[in-house]
């Protein structure tokens, strides 16, 4: 049998070595964004996604192993371990090929064949099952097993007995099991039907036919969902003959006299043993296939709303909708700290529109405030009107320019009701913590977000169905991975964003902003260090994505990690260059002087390798660099449309809210998002929408189609090219 990191290489296409080096970074305690940014030579730059794929798929492989090491030790303390059945256990791939080996030799409950044994009709079903062909009648076999005694009062009792045996035997069968579990993977069918004469959203399920590759994961996922509510019967099919060939290839053995009997015997088997069995596997791994792409595209989409450009240094308004109680406002400056906050009537059924539009004038102002972040709850179309009245009022009597953005306020209300918000906020009722969080939301996504549950964050289908803690950790994952990516400011950063970094967690997260407010803002990163339970490994993993702008050591201000200070000294050097020239931005063609001298060369002086080096340069030449700045800027908004200025033809921008399974929503500036359908997308075929698109993007679309009843808006931006 192949070793783990083999099967991990072949299944990855990486070198042996490269995969030997992560198991071995893994198993030492050090964390994916660590080794995926720091240990580059070691794994030949994986990104954090395959370095995840990895420890998944390790995961898995040892508790396979471990699994296949318990179930072996079982069956040889039952004295029935050949070498044939050892070397089946050892080519196992699968658990469940694992446990197709195990059924026959697991302890079991008692079964109709188990209670037959016990009546001693063991031999005479071995020997019916064997079907030799100078066997007598079946009846004239069983006639020596009847005994009052033992239970058995007739020949009938005890050629039933035998069957049961029989079935029990062909169910227990691995080989059976894994070309009918085969068969069925390939030719079984998904059928959905009403199981009531009502009507509801799962009406597209009433009479629902599709064979098992061909089934959508967003189906399999409803089908589910309406099957629990009572609005669906479900069943897998398969066609019986198909099944018979498989079973009686197998077992029958035509020209005995016990041949009708064992053919019975095997039916007996699928029927009430293999195919309920079979019918479970089929739905659970349908579901556990569905569930795992819904999982990917949570992921997927979660990755760049967090990485949203952040629209930093602007004092800005949070506008926290409602109709009844009131819109909630909050003033934030340009680092997020809150400078005022109110509470205003616009909206029905108060319309105290000119009361709220001196309250905000007057704080526009006093603030001067240039962006209001309106979140896109109940309310929110209201509220983007008279924002956009204001806007254009101001513009108009006094040239003061002002612009909004809806902000999409998934998960606001949970953070404003946690304990964070509560220990962030103490002085705040709940509906004003949600003002703030809005507001910054605009500011920078990633800090304000991390704040949250992602589950909360809505950016996905069927959240609420999948495996939570599988879906916590996929999304955790990448919550990680966004957070060392753009790296964290050591001395304005939120204990909930600290805890996001490699190697902390939230007690040594909060332990370094109590150490901040006990000894004043960090002057280096060594001063890590002192934070009480952060020690040498935590530092390792943490220093390099954390930021200390005010150092007076430039690379404290830089991704380079502390390890390679000296590296960094010594190319610093070889080029001619000081780190004050570093300190005053003045390394433009650091990386020229590196080609002119040869790339392995400089590599060698330094002690480095190449991926390390090139990481050096970039972050000498850009210290501090924002990733996300890199992107598209968020659309800002001065004035609003209503769906029924929407017409078939316009062409308009639009920002991606959601990637789905069968296309993409889009935020055109209507308060209710367009879809655009997977085909409308772009002219090439594409198994997934993410495979073109990603949240946040900015797209040009066209209207296709308006339903202003059910409030539907079809787009496509494949036309609008």
């Amino acid at each position: 049998m192949e070793r783990i990191p083999q099967i991990l290489a072949k299944e990855l296409g990486r070198p042996l070595k490269h995969i030997e080096n992560v198991i071995s970074l893994l198993d030492e305690g050090n964390t994916i964004p660590f080794i995926a940014r720091y240990r580059k030579e070691m794994h030949g730059t994986m990104d954090d996604t395959a370095l995840r794929t990895l420890e998944e798929r390790l995961i898995y492989l040892r508790n396979l192993a471990e699994r296949r090491s318990s179930i072996t030790k079982s069956i040889e303390e039952q004295g029935k371990l050949t070498e044939e059945l050892k070397a089946k256990l050892e080519d196992a791939a699968t658990l469940a090929e694992l446990e197709d080996l195990y059924r026959p030799y697991k302890p079991k409950r008692r079964t109709r064949a188990t209670i037959a044994k016990e009546k001693g009709l063991e031999p005479l079903a071995l020997a019916l099952f064997e079907q030799r062909r100078d066997l007598p009648l079946p009846e004239e076999l069983a006639a020596a097993y009847v005994s009052e005694e033992l239970g058995v009062p007739d020949v009938a009792a005890a050629l039933q007995g035998a069957k049961d045996i029989i079935a029990e035997m062909v169910s227990d069968s691995a080989d059976i099991r894994q070309a009918l579990r085969e068969l069925m993977q390939k030719k079984a069918l998904l059928i959905a039907g009403a199981a009531t004469e009502e009507d509801s959203v799962y009406s597209l399920y009433y009479d629902f036919r599709q064979v098992l590759p061909k089934v959508n994961g967003h189906q399999i996922l409803a089908i589910n969902r309406g099957e629990r509510e009572g609005f669906l019967k479900v069943a897998v099919e398969i066609e019986e003959a198909d099944v018979t060939a498989i079973i009686e290839a197998a077992v029958v053995k035509e020209g005995s006299s016990a041949t009708a009997l064992v053919r019975e015997a095997a039916a007996d088997g699928y029927q009430r043993l293999i195919a309920p069995s079979l019918e479970r596997e089929m739905r659970n791994l349908l579901t556990d296939t569905a569930s795992d792409g819904a999982i990917h595209t949570f992921a997927l989409n979660l990755k760049p709303l967090l990485m949203q450009p952040p629209v930093k240094g602007h004092v800005t308004l949070g506008f926290d909708p409602a109709y009844r109680t009131g819109c909630k406002i909050a003033v934030v400056d340009g680092t997020g700290k809150v400078l005022a906050t109110d509470v205003v009537y616009p909206t029905p059924p108060h319309n105290r529109i000119a009361e709220a539009e001196a309250i905000l004038k007057k704080l526009i102002r006093r603030y001067k405030i240039e962006h209001i972040a309106i979140g896109n709850g109940t309310a929110s179309r209201e509220s983007e009107k008279f924002i956009a009245g204001l806007i254009a009022d101001m513009a108009k009597t006094s040239g003061e320019k002002l612009s909004y953005m809806i902000v999409n306020e998934a998960g606001a209300s949970v953070y404003s009701a946690s304990a964070l918000g509560a220990e962030e906020f103490p002085e705040f009722d709940v509906s004003l913590r949600s003002a703030v969080s809005i507001a910054r939301r605009m500011q920078d996504p990633l800090a304000e977000l991390v704040k949250i549950d992602p589950r909360a964050i809505g950016v996905g289908q069927y959240q609420h169905d999948m495996p939570q803690n599988q879906l916590s950790a996929a999304l955790d994952g990448v919550v990680e991975d966004c957070v060392n990516a753009v790296g964290v400011d050591l001395n304005t950063a939120s204990p909930a964003l600290l805890a996001h970094v490699s190697g902390l967690n939230s007690a040594t997260a909060k332990n370094i902003v109590t150490y901040r407010e006990d000894n004043g803002a960090f002057r280096s990163r060594a001063q890590l260090l002192k934070v009480p339970k952060l020690g040498p490994k935590a530092y390792q993993q943490c220093a390099g994505f954390l930021r200390v702008p005010e150092a007076e050591a430039v690379l404290d201000r830089t991704g380079v990690h502390p390890e390679s200070y000296a590296a960094a000294e010594r190319l610093l050097h070889l080029c001619g260059y000081t780190l004050a020239d570093a300190a005053a931005g003045s390394l433009g063609d650091l990386d020229k002087r590196v080609a002119e001298m040869g790339e392995m060369q400089v590599a060698d002086a330094c002690s480095v390798g190449l991926p390390t080096l090139r990481d050096i340069i970039g972050e000498l030449q850009k210290p501090g660099r924002d990733p996300r700045e890199e992107l598209p800027p968020p659309l800002l908004s001065t004035e609003v449309m209503e769906i029924s200025d929407l017409k078939p033809g316009m062409i308009l921008n639009g920002t991606v809210r959601n990637v789905v399974d069968f296309g993409a929503f889009v935020d055109i500036g209507v308060h209710q998002d367009g879809l655009v359908h997977i085909s409308q997308i772009c002219d090439k075929f594409l198994k997934h929408p993410s495979e073109a698109l990603s949240v946040g993007d900015i797209v040009k679309a066209k209207v296709l189609e308006v339903d202003e009843k059910k409030q539907r808006i079809s787009l496509s931006i494949r036309q609008a090219k």
